[in-house]
């Protein structure tokens, strides 16, 4: 469920969605993407619980959409 959330709300801040089933795997990849980030960084949550657990998943399906954004920008331009 929480990757559901964060899949929807990444994609409503971010632009574009990939539909119910890739919010979900967009939150879902987003939760371990997230994670790592927060872990690399030396960063705890703001927030206990699954407020917590939705805002780590959120902030990592942000980075995987732009990630996302700028591999598709980037095919097709090549001379």
């Amino acid at each position: 469920m929480s990757g559901l959330i964060a899949g929807w709300l990444a994609s409503a801040a971010v632009g574009g969605g990939y539909g119910l089933i890739g919010d979900i795997i967009v939150g879902v990849v987003g939760s371990f993407i997230g994670g790592f980030v927060f872990r690399t960084l030396g960063v705890g949550t703001p927030f206990s619980g699954i407020a917590g657990t939705i805002f780590v998943a959120f902030i990592g399906a942000i980075v995987l959409l732009l990630l996302l954004r700028l591999i598709r920008s980037g095919t097709g331009k090549r001379a």
